[in-house]
């Protein structure tokens, strides 16, 4: 192929695929190429901080309406987040979940349960909806994931936890 030249607005001479394009597009080829750096820059600067894990005991003492609205902020940031940001979080939920003691994961499982069982009908279904449509926005990837950080999760409980999470299941 030979190479093209020709005289650029400044005099000087344009060398290459370049030289084919007139000023117009060539500026807007810079111009979109600048973009999309700054995009991605100002994008990885926003996306700094990793999105927050919330102290699991802490979280189970605070009124219905506040878990509410932690929880959509959370559900928020999670959507806005990648899904290597969404894996991490994750794992950093499950180690802060594994970090608990028997004791301390019996007492959790326990308040959830008995607030679950104060809900009225429509607020479970509601929280069912809410988890089903969660699930099918996920990529078939992050479904396998979760599946596979669950049977982990399920191979480090107590034989007395896994019984007693068999007993409760249909």
């Amino acid at each position: 192929m030979r190479e093209r030249r020709r005289p650029g607005p400044t005099g000087a001479a344009v060398v290459g695929r370049a030289a084919g394009l007139p000023l117009r597009r060539q500026t807007g080829v810079l111009a979109g190429v600048l973009a999309g750096l700054l995009a991605g820059l100002l994008g990885s600067a926003v996306r700094a901080e990793p999105v927050p894990v919330p102290d699991p005991a802490a979280f189970a003492q605070l009124p219905p309406q506040e878990q509410a609205r932690q929880r959509a902020a959370l559900r928020e940031q999670l959507q806005r987040a990648s899904p290597a940001e969404r894996a991490e979080f994750r794992a950093r939920l499950r180690e802060r979940l594994e970090g608990l003691s028997a004791q301390e994961r019996q007492a959790l499982a326990g308040r959830t349960r008995e607030r679950w069982q104060q809900m009225t009908p429509e607020e479970r279904a509601q929280i069912a909806r809410e988890r089903r449509e969660r699930l099918q926005a996920m990529s078939p990837r992050e479904r396998r994931q979760l599946l596979e950080e669950r049977r982990r999760m399920l191979d480090k409980l107590s034989p007395e936890e896994r019984e007693a999470l068999r007993e409760k299941l249909p």
